[in-house]
């Protein structure tokens, strides 16, 4: 899988940007707040048809302007694609597969695969489980597209009943219909938990041996699924939080309120690990969500980097580096362009200055 070109048009602060991406490794450098991380930024949108910000699509919109238009193109098993997405201040998007309108975003998912590794992700382990589970989601998202919409649907339901419960202490007649959303959170959210499952069981063996490379084997790494509820005993655990809910007017029970253990030498690292031992189980997942996404797809993922090398020790640096050599990389440096090259082959280099991207050559630099 090699993304090949990207175009915007008024998105973030670029009016224009036609964008040649090498099948390597392509650096992009400046100063902050230039515009290297919208570059990235636009590439993930294009994979996970969200912002990895967490911002809306009017955000993402040049200032001053109503519309933004993105147009990638790529090439998977040596077939050519063409990801157009339309931005709108007042609508949802509209994306566009070689052409082709598709109906929902989520019917993207999977024509391009992109790994994703910023700063904040060396927090993933120390932050709130909320976290954990957007990562676990947003990998199975691009993994499995049934995924997708049973999480949809999920949130969809938990909504509407969490709303029903506030309701209940007004009308206290609409009791009966808490039973139509208790099935469908059951229905939906067994589907997730044994996606879940699945995915964690696959992520665990992956972790643990890139862990016990970075560490030299000192330590071992275990990640588990902490279910809120098992499957089979999902319907008898709603019933069993039926009067809670109602009390505290919301779901208790349900994959909403799961989490991923990280474990080091069976201590686990989320309350007692050093922040040098999180950072390194942080690259862990990372790398090994790499190569999860290489066996599940059958092809090897693009990489995106902001700036997390500098956040990195030069040993940890060292195994990010030799670990991506294999995969289409598109990174961000505000200065450690000599560093990095003293390490690590660049085929592609763009000087990012206001929204404006220059390609760099080598008897330039």
């Amino acid at each position: 899988m090699i993304i090949e070109s990207l175009e915007l048009k008024n998105y973030r602060n670029y009016r224009e940007l036609k964008l040649s991406i090498h099948p390597g490794s392509n650096l992009l450098y400046g100063d902050n707040a230039q515009g290297k991380t919208n570059i990235l930024e636009a590439l993930y949108l294009c994979a996970a048809t969200k912002s990895h910000r967490g911002s809306k699509d009017r955000e993402l919109i040049r200032f001053g302007e109503e519309e933004a238009h993105i147009r990638l193109e790529l090439k998977k098993n040596d077939i050519p694609y063409r990801i157009d997405m339309h931005l709108k201040k007042d609508r949802a998007k509209g994306i566009a597969v070689n052409g082709v309108p598709i109906r929902r975003a989520s019917e993207l998912f999977g024509t391009l695969n992109v790994v994703l590794f910023s700063p904040e992700d060396l927090n993933i382990i120390k932050n709130g489980p909320s976290d954990r589970r957007r990562f676990c989601d947003m990998e199975l998202c691009q993994l499995d597209r049934s995924y997708v919409h049973s999480l949809v649907n999920y949130n969809k339901a938990l909504l509407q009943r969490n709303r029903l419960l506030k309701d209940l202490a007004f009308s206290p007649e609409l009791s009966d219909t808490l039973e139509v959303w208790d099935s469908q959170l059951i229905r939906f959210g067994s589907e997730l938990i044994r996606a879940r499952e699945a995915f964690i069981e696959m992520l665990d063996p992956l972790t643990s041996g890139i862990h016990g490379e970075i560490t030299s084997g000192k330590e071992k790494m275990r990640v588990s699924y902490e279910k809120n509820v098992s499957v089979r005993e999902y319907e008898t655990a709603m019933k069993r939080a039926g009067a809670v809910d109602r009390k505290l007017k919301t779901t208790t029970v349900g994959p909403h309120r799961d989490d991923i253990g990280f474990f080091v030498n069976e201590m686990d690292l989320r309350k007692y690990g050093s922040q040098g031992q999180q950072r390194t189980g942080a690259l862990s997942l990372k790398l090994s969500e790499i190569e999860l996404m290489k066996r599940a797809s059958g092809d090897w993922p693009v990489l995106l980097l902001d700036d997390v090398l500098s956040e990195l020790d030069t040993e940890r640096q060292r195994h990010l580096l030799s670990a991506i050599s294999r995969t289409q990389t598109v990174l961000t440096s505000t200065g450690m362009e000599n560093l990095l090259e003293e390490h690590f082959r660049i085929d592609r280099k763009f000087r990012i200055v206001d929204g404006t991207a220059e390609e760099v050559f080598p008897e330039e630099t």
